[in-house]
């Protein structure tokens, strides 16, 4: 919230030009962005591979006195990360994180599913083979029947 300028006539910058009370209207030029900096700071982000890297040097390290000193300050990191990522470690986070191929998955096929796709191949078949057959013998019994040889129906309920 921008409190507004209540000119008393006390301040020296009241004395200059002013217009019925107010200041004139000053526009500060935008600053020169720097190329070095950025407007915000970045936080840094380590992939899952580049932990385990830091983590597998610092417990390499652990037997030289200031070793992992060192490496900590190369790397500018402190104890608390490398305690998270000790712990993320110790629960398998990091395995989670590894690289996966993207796109659609392929499902693993089940061994029962050629068995099933062959099954339901012969069932259709032989449905439609079945089918054709009554076909064939109603048009027989048909046929008996104009002829005067009237065939007897053999199923049974």
């Amino acid at each position: 919230m921008v409190m507004p300028f209540i000119n008393d006539g006390k301040t020296p910058a009241a004395a200059g030009a002013t217009e019925e009370g107010h200041r004139p209207t000053v526009v500060a030029s935008p600053a020169a962005a720097s190329p070095e900096f950025l407007d915000r700071p970045l936080r840094r982000s380590f992939p899952a591979n580049e932990k385990l890297r830091i983590l597998g040097e610092i417990d390499r390290a652990a037997g030289v006195p200031g070793a992992i000193g060192a490496i900590m300050r190369r790397e500018g990191l402190y104890s608390s990360a490398l305690s998270d990522w000790r712990r993320q470690r110790a629960a398998g986070a990091f395995e989670a994180l590894s690289p996966v191929k993207r796109g659609p998955k392929v499902a693993e096929l089940n061994p029962l599913a050629a068995e099933l796709a062959l099954a339901l191949r012969d069932n259709t078949r032989l449905t439609r083979r079945l089918e054709r057959a009554e076909a064939i013998i109603e048009v027989q019994k048909k046929v008996a029947a104009l002829l005067g040889h009237p065939i007897e129906n053999d199923e049974t309920p």
